[in-house]
């Protein structure tokens, strides 16, 4: 049985495969399988995986688009290494990829997982310049707990490099796979539940070229419909920082928390929502106003709130009113927002205003959009 299983999902990248799987081949580590569930594609990519006759190449098709995530769980489900290593069908690996990261597991198995840095290349394989990327940096990231972890997605949101991730098969078994509903963020709400269970590291190495499309072929391309997909997702990622039960987890967590009063166990969600509240994004928001709602609807936490937090109904109302979750004003300065112009003007404006903000608000792309799945 191999050690590693190395799972792709692919589709439409007839331009890319060839190079990506020969990167996998190339390995200076060989005790691996490679598990490829193509999702349906329409050009030739299940062509060019045929090429190769290596025995451990294993291909499972999708007769229709069935979806990323779903073709990522697939390969996991019938993969058999010990490690599993996640591909994106149009990156590609260096050669000691594999080597290294198998070694620092063996090495540590208090580590769950086990990432690196990447080299962000265009269509033709040429390495991008930081003034041609927002993103550049965005993988060069410190090594830190995980309770440090959760603090750094709660307030921005991924930063890990998804193709790079080397992970033990015990931690998906305990964490689920990856959530078939989401297409955008499923790898942050994969970061989020494993890092509630499991420590993970970093390498400082460039293992992976990472590959940024043209005309944001990406699925984490900066579109507008992916852009309000992943607004949505971020909202039900959000929901498992409610699992923390313990104060002294969530100090561990959110240190920043105490200026709001004694954290005490029963009362997580409210220092949880007031947190919420300081992120920079409507969603979160949002969130952080859903979650001192459900607080004080219990009458024995409203009484504690108020009596020793001195944090009321009416505090709570004033909150709602000046936290713009909506965008309400809009409503009655712009005459596309009035009744007899209809939904669908109402909506395009919508559209110009989202496309407005893409332009002028960096945290948006930093905070809603680190996404592995490319296709």
């Amino acid at each position: 049985m191999p050690e590693v299983s190395v799972v792709i999902p692919a589709y439409n990248h007839d331009q890319f495969v060839h190079e990506c799987i020969q990167s996998i081949l190339d390995q200076t580590y060989q005790d691996f399988e490679i598990v490829i569930t193509d999702d349906g594609s329409a050009d030739q990519t299940v062509s060019k995986i045929k090429e190769f006759k290596d025995p451990r190449i294993n291909l499972y098709e999708h007769h229709h688009n069935r979806g990323a995530v779903l073709a990522q769980n697939h390969g996991i489900n019938q993969s058999v290494g010990r490690y599993i290593a996640i591909m994106n069908s149009d990156d590609v690996w260096l050669p000691a990829k594999l080597e290294k990261q198998v070694g620092y597991l063996d090495a540590h198995p208090e580590i769950g997982a086990v990432f690196s840095q990447a080299v962000f290349i265009n269509d033709a394989g040429r390495v991008l310049a930081p003034s041609e990327y927002n993103n550049f940096h965005i993988f060069d990231q410190e090594n830190r707990s995980r309770f440090a972890w959760l603090n750094r997605f709660f307030w921005q949101g991924n930063c890990l490099c998804h193709p790079s991730v080397l992970i033990r098969r015990k931690c998906y078994e305990e964490t689920g796979l990856y959530t078939e509903r989401q297409a955008n963020l499923p790898d942050l709400d994969m970061w989020v539940r494993f890092c509630l269970k499991f420590d993970l590291h970093i390498l400082d190495e460039k293992l992976v070229n990472f590959r940024i499309r043209a005309n944001k072929a990406n699925a984490s391309g900066d579109k507008l419909g992916s852009l309000i997909r992943g607004h949505f997702e971020l909202k039900q990622i959000l929901d498992h920082y409610l699992e923390i039960q313990d104060s002294e987890t969530f100090l561990q967590i959110f240190p920043e928390a105490a200026r709001y009063g004694q954290v005490e166990s029963g009362l997580v969600p409210y220092f949880l929502g007031r947190l919420a509240l300081e992120v920079p994004d409507n969603t979160a928001q949002l969130w952080g106003l859903e979650s001192l709602y459900e607080v004080l609807g219990n009458p024995d936490r409203a009484a504690v709130l108020e009596n020793k937090y001195g944090f009321s109904c009416r505090d709570f109302l004033a909150l709602t009113e000046h936290y713009n979750v909506f965008g309400a004003g809009l409503m009655a300065v712009h005459p596309p927002f009035s009744r007899r112009m209809g939904y669908s003007i109402n909506l395009e404006y919508q559209r110009r205003l989202y496309r407005l903000a893409l332009r002028m608000s960096d945290y948006i792309k930093h905070f809603s959009l680190r996404n592995i799945f490319k296709f």
